[in-house]
């Protein structure tokens, strides 16, 4: 429980209903935590059917007791990064419910403490703390930090770039490795885009946009600028990474189910010492020519059983992005039959 936050739970019997009274400790932080016109908390309604008034510093929930429950652990969760300074976004409030629930659904969940608290997984530079989402989420956010070689498999939207790119800028900025190298298959969505001019950079900077997004949301411009110009943040189109070897270095592929076979060993044999290499991608989007087996695809089965190796899959419940975008993802995975399992670890 959130330090001056006091918790009383009520209920009553047969209905299987709870009364929850929740009360904090600063009344600014309060309102924060309520946002505009309590939009936030009409947001924990929706999403879990519960009832929640506020009366100053105190919140009265009522409803299904799990659900209520749910409701007091997102709050009190919600409430602890007001207090850390984090201004609440819808996508904050989404997030906390879905951690609330995942405590029900995995009894293992590592972000489940003792007496009902819930503590998501962070990754935190000078410009920004980004914190987990979902279970998936913070279940990959902390491979990242145990395991050498991670894989991050699921539909877009659900962060597994972005968290990549965020926790790359944290090591370097703490100076645990020299560089970030990135790199993505250049290979086109189903467009004939032409002849691109410029130099190697300018090529394939449209193939890496999201790296690029992610690394200015994590840093500031100008450091990042600097990084580019002097090689600590490298660009290494995939098919010149052959012959190297990457060391004291985080190196990310992005969109690596449009790797063929041969490029996806070449890239995971490119670790060095005291490396760290993620990989992401979606297997349900694989752009490559016809009767083309993915690299991607056959890297997960080659490599299912090696120890050291962890595999975090994402699902639609993952999705970060506006809700329609879990909807559309759903209703693909519905009418190709890709349903997949939520997560797959192979760390021995």
């Amino acid at each position: 429980m959130t330090a001056g936050t006091q918790l009383t739970n009520t209920s009553s019997g047969a209905s299987d209903m709870a009364h929850i009274v929740l009360t904090f400790d600063d009344n600014k932080l309060a309102g924060t935590l309520y946002g505009p016109f309590d939009e936030n908390l009409a947001r924990i309604e929706q999403k879990l059917g519960v009832d929640i008034r506020s009366k100053g510093n105190q919140l009265a929930i009522k409803g299904e007791s799990t659900a209520a429950e749910q409701a007091r652990r997102a709050l009190d969760y919600l409430y602890g990064l007001v207090q850390a300074g984090t201004e609440l976004s819808p996508s904050e409030v989404d997030g906390a419910v879905r951690l609330a629930q995942a405590a029900d659904d995995q009894l293992s969940l590592p972000t489940f403490e003792g007496k009902g608290k819930l503590a998501a997984a962070q990754i935190s530079t000078r410009k920004r703390t980004v914190y987990a989402r979902s279970a998936n989420q913070d279940a990959y956010m902390r491979a990242l930090e145990r395991a050498e070689l991670v894989f991050g498999i699921g539909p877009a939207g659900t962060g597994k770039t972005f968290l990549a790119v965020a926790y790359a800028a944290m090591l370097l900025e703490r100076g645990m490795v020299d560089r970030i190298v990135l790199s993505r298959p250049a290979v086109e969505a189903g467009e004939r885009l032409g002849f691109l001019p410029g130099d190697m950079r300018e090529k394939v900077d449209p193939y890496l946009r999201p790296l690029y997004d992610a690394l200015y949301d994590m840093m500031p411009a100008d450091k990042v600028e600097r990084a580019l110009a002097a090689d600590v943040i490298e660009i290494a189109p995939l098919a010149f990474m052959r012959g190297r070897t990457l060391s004291n270095a985080v190196v990310i592929l992005d969109e690596a189910q449009n790797t063929t076979p041969m490029q996806m060993k070449m890239f995971l044999t490119r670790l060095g010492e005291n490396g760290r290499m993620i990989v992401t991608g979606d297997p349900s989007q694989i752009d490559l020519p016809p009767n083309t087996k993915s690299g991607l695809v056959e890297a997960l089965d080659v490599l299912g059983d090696v120890a050291g190796i962890v595999t975090v899959r994402f699902n639609e419940k993952d999705v970060v992005r506006h809700p329609l975008v879990a909807a559309i993802v759903d209703a693909y995975d519905r009418r190709t039959g890709t349903g997949q399992p939520t997560t797959r670890r192979n760390d021995g």
